[in-house]
């Protein structure tokens, strides 16, 4: 007889019942600002990042797509696909001001908002607080409200729980909507190729097609013996979304955990006082997000990798939070000191603050009166 697997989560409180579960996505987010904000744009493929001989595709818009290109690919690859690509800086505080306007709409509708991202957030709208009765309803309300507020196209996945949710929202890509129903979770796993579960990334999905694993369905049919041997602590996370199984909780104001910036150089860079100019390019990248988030914190990490790919940490950490710019920068500074001179030229340097301090909400939202409402 095989193992039982404990289908419950430490996280979950027993007795919730079927959530209702909405994962919103943008549609290509960064590149469709930039179309937005230049007309030019529209209807061309786009790509956001660095076109240097080292730059990655941030993203990258739908018509960039069809010619192979992808986000995380190189910026040189994605040129060799897409002769015509168009590249276009990023510009992150856009994007955040346009993040936070959407935010604002998913709180129009519940306070159980959870952003993984700029451009993607889980809502539990379990609780019908506008009365509106249907999950899907507040989903379709919200793209038709991103749309008329911001200009911009968002996809949905509604389900009752967070996987398939998410899943779900990738479904009809772009400007669409998928529905999970209950009782209709474990068919929906079952035809979905491996390569599309979150979680799994290339290598993961190239070891299980190598076990004869391309679909949920194959997924589902190893048993917990077998997934243990081959996947170790992941088997019983594979075992339950192979079931459609996911009792997580929608969880509103994640912590940040840090706050950084990082830059991959065109060139390696050997020179002590190159490395230096470029440090303090990266302390003001770094501090203005910092300020944008309102963070404090206590430690300050310095990031290299040097030409063979080599990582190279330094961090410090103080018994109260950095005060202001220049004790970050001196701190960032006293660390890449440390490191000097180096045994290999620099390919990538980044700082983070972390060890967070977070503010408490100086008015806690009142608990207020709720009603469930259906799924569909």
């Amino acid at each position: 007889m095989a193992d039982p697997v404990d289908e419950t989560d430490p996280d979950d409180a027993p007795g919730l019942g079927l959530r209702k579960i909405i994962h919103v996505d943008m549609d290509a987010f960064y590149a469709s600002v930039e179309q937005r904000d230049d007309p030019s744009l529209r209807g061309k493929p786009v790509a956001v990042g660095g076109d240097g001989p080292r730059g990655v595709l941030t993203t990258c818009s739908y018509e960039a797509r069809k010619f192979g290109c992808r986000s995380a690919m190189p910026s040189i690859t994605a040129k060799r696909l897409c002769p015509q690509l168009i590249f276009v800086r990023p510009r992150f505080p856009v994007y955040t001001a346009v993040s936070h306007q959407i935010r604002d709409i998913f709180c129009d509708y519940t306070p159980l908002v959870e952003p993984l991202s700029l451009d993607e957030a889980y809502l539990d709208v379990t609780a019908d607080v506008k009365g509106i009765g249907s999950a899907t309803r507040i989903a379709e309300l919200i793209r038709e409200r991103i749309k008329a507020e911001t200009g911009l196209t968002a996809s949905a996945g509604v389900s009752y729980n967070k996987f398939i949710a998410k899943l779900a929202s990738d479904q009809n890509k772009p400007d669409g909507i998928c529905v999970v129903r209950p009782g209709e979770g474990a068919a929906f796993i079952a035809a979905m190729p491996i390569r599309r579960f979150h979680g799994i990334g290339p290598r993961g999905a190239e070891k299980m097609e190598q076990l004869g694993i391309e679909t949920g369905a194959d997924l589902a049919a190893k048993d917990i013996h077998f997934l243990r041997e081959h996947f170790g602590s992941q088997a019983e996370h594979l075992y339950r979304a192979a079931r459609g199984i996911d009792l997580r909780q929608v969880k509103a104001d994640r912590a940040r955990k840090s706050v950084g910036a990082e830059r991959t150089f065109d060139h390696d860079i050997s020179s002590g006082a190159a490395l230096r100019e470029q440090l303090e390019r990266i302390v003001g990248l770094c501090w203005d997000r910092i300020e944008r988030s309102k963070a404090q914190g206590r430690t300050v990490t310095l990031k290299l990798k040097l030409k063979d790919f080599t990582g190279l940490t330094r961090a410090r950490s103080l018994t109260q939070p950095v005060q202001d710019r220049n004790q970050f920068a001196e701190i960032g500074h006293a660390l890449l000191e440390e490191l000097l001179p180096l045994p290999q030229p620099v390919r990538l340097m980044g700082l983070t603050l972390s060890q967070l301090v977070e503010d408490e909400p100086e008015n806690p939202a009142p608990a207020r009166s709720v009603s469930q409402l259906s799924l569909f």
